[in-house]
């Protein structure tokens, strides 16, 4: 029998692709996500219980019920800006109602915790490439949200909780390759895809949020890895758990530093204008994020295949434009 992988927040963008990555591998994922973000159309992979990881008992009933080797921890709320204005909700929805959901996960068994962080937890960098060995300085209540949970999973597995991986991912872009599922938020804050809106006409222009980053263009840099990387990197995290691997954080990243300018030249090099105007500086944002992701391709055999940013522009672009607001 196959063994099934209990996906929270497999419902929205990161988590469906986990999900295809996951019944791609052997394994059957079950959705548990309670659509305030996430969308039912993108629940294709495996059974679904749409609860809110709140709901303890429908947690535990679908572990039960599904027999749950392993969970992945995708729920939450994602977006920086948003949090340095409401940081209450992150610290809620991040932090304060996953300590029950962690409880019952293991109280009832399941061994093995995969936890979607983020490049957040370092705040500015003192030194690029970024490795899981820099210190951790969040900059915004986001990333503190993070940190403060993958520390709660640390000290709970010391007390005999499950075995844990935290996955801090950088700049998550692109579509799946064969234009199956995309990136589609509402609102949609992140970059790449509002800079395919503006290419599509379908805003008036994108706004570059400062140019006067210590950058060699002045716009802030970022290491954008593919989705569908970030999603096989879960099943290695996974299978690695299951094996007795021990705990551990691992970066997510290619490792090459983009511009937002360089975004935009790349667009244009693909044949996508992109309009665009610049804004104040973000509360709470790095000049630079680029990760050292040398450990999880050392434990994990984590290896990327989409790292080349115009096959991530490509792939998003093309996912828009085949799918109208």
């Amino acid at each position: 029998m196959k063994k099934m992988i209990l996906v929270a927040g497999g419902a929205g963008y990161i988590g469906s692709h986990v999900c295809k990555a996951v019944a791609a591998s052997g394994y059957v994922p079950v959705t548990f996500d309670n659509f305030i973000t996430g969308r039912r159309d993108l629940v294709r992979f495996g059974p679904l219980v749409e609860a809110s990881v709140t709901n303890i008992a429908a947690v535990c009933e679908a572990i039960t019920t599904y027999n749950i080797e392993a969970v992945i921890d995708l729920a939450g709320s994602i977006d920086v800006a948003e949090s340095v204005q409401n940081p209450l909700k992150y610290y809620e929805n991040n932090l304060a109602c996953k300590v029950p959901f962690l409880r019952a996960v293991g109280e009832c068994g399941v061994r093995a915790f995969v936890f979607s962080s983020t490049a957040a937890v370092y705040g500015e960098p003192v030194a690029v490439p970024i490795s899981e060995t820099h210190p951790l300085l969040p900059k915004n209540p986001y990333g503190w949200s993070k940190l403060a949970f993958e520390q709660i999973l640390r000290d709970h597995h010391a007390a005999g909780g499950p075995r844990w991986m935290a996955l801090r991912y950088f700049n998550a872009a692109g579509a799946s390759p064969d234009g199956d599922i995309g990136e589609c938020h509402e609102p949609e804050t992140h970059l790449i895809p509002r800079a395919s809106f503006a290419a599509l006409g379908r805003i008036p222009a994108l706004d570059i949020f400062g140019n006067d980053y210590p950058t060699q263009d002045g716009t802030a840099l970022r290491d954008y890895v593919h989705v569908s990387d970030l999603a096989s990197a879960h099943v290695l995290a996974v299978d690695a758990l299951l094996k007795g691997a021990p705990p551990a954080a691992y970066n997510l990243g290619n490792g090459i530093g983009t511009s937002i300018g360089d975004i935009l030249a790349c667009f244009e090099r693909l044949g996508w204008k992109v309009p665009h105007r610049y804004r104040p500086r973000r509360a709470g944002d790095p000049a630079r994020l680029v990760a050292d992701s040398t450990a999880a391709k050392k434990h994990l055999g984590w290896t990327p295949r989409y790292a080349d940013i115009e096959t991530i522009i490509s792939s998003a672009y093309r996912w828009h434009e085949s799918h109208p607001l």
